[in-house]
């Protein structure tokens, strides 16, 4: 049942149309598990407190973790916020797997950063900033707005590009600026400048990043963004929702009589 139920929930995503995806994301209630999903001996028999698993948000070692954290299976995604492909997923994927996954508290989702540039430091630092409960919406509001802040990047002049490039201090608080970033973010969760400020301006914090990417690039040889690793393991070949879904209909499959 899980395939059906995944693609359905997408549908529901994308009918929603390109515009809505680019608007700052509201928090929105948890939404239950559909019925059928509860029924006796299936792989998604409820949970003690099923259906408000989505709000659940804690920081972990590399990143952060959305959902229940004794979920049966732990899905990791590495992105990049200048990543194109990453955007798509974070709009048509990141949704149908709260609804039918993580609500219920079936999986657990982890969001671990790729840096593959200067503005990745900035925005990584951005969605970071602050409580944990607000990571999930700082993070939509710069995936789903990423056409537009991106698409000035990209139009900068080249001078202005190697400042952000640099991603020292200054940089940082240049790009934030001069992009909006640090508005998408402070719409978001209500934050105020001065907060992302000392997140941006934290060198700690960005010399953290490069680690944490160089050791999951180690640990996973993580070649591109999206990517996915279910239960500790990266899953070869698998760089979006259409090939992500079969997997998880696959591992959320009720056990056969």
């Amino acid at each position: 049942m899980i395939k059906p139920l995944l693609l359905a929930a997408a549908a529901l995503v994308l009918a929603a149309g390109p515009a809505a995806a680019q608007q700052t994301p509201r928090p929105q209630p948890a939404r239950p598990a559909a019925p059928d999903l509860a029924r006796p001996g299936s792989a998604f028999a409820p949970r003690e407190n099923p259906g408000t698993w989505a709000s659940t948000i804690r920081r972990s070692e590399r990143g952060h973790v959305i959902g229940n954290p004794d979920a049966p299976a732990t899905l990791t995604e590495f992105i990049s916020y200048t990543c194109p492909h990453c955007a798509a997923f974070a709009a048509r994927g990141e949704p149908p797997l709260e609804i039918v996954l993580i609500a219920p508290g079936k999986l657990s989702l982890e969001v671990r950063t790729q840096i593959h540039s200067g503005l990745d430091i900035t925005a990584a630092l951005l969605a970071g900033c602050g409580d944990p409960a607000g990571f999930k919406a700082r993070h939509q509001a710069l995936m789903l707005n990423q056409a537009v802040w991106l698409g000035k990047a990209r139009a900068a002049p080249a001078s202005q590009q190697a400042i952000w490039e640099r991603a020292d201090k200054a940089g940082r608080m240049n790009a934030a600026s001069a992009l909006g970033l640090a508005d998408l973010v402070a719409a978001a969760r209500g934050q105020s400048r001065a907060e992302l400020d000392a997140c941006l301006a934290n060198d700690a914090a960005a010399r953290r990043l490069i680690a944490i990417d160089e050791a999951d690039t180690a640990e996973f040889a993580v070649r591109g963004t999206p990517s996915f690793a279910l239960d500790g393991k990266l899953l070869a070949d698998v760089y979006g929702w259409e090939s992500l879904y079969p997997v998880l209909a696959a591992r959320f499959a009720p056990p056969a009589n």
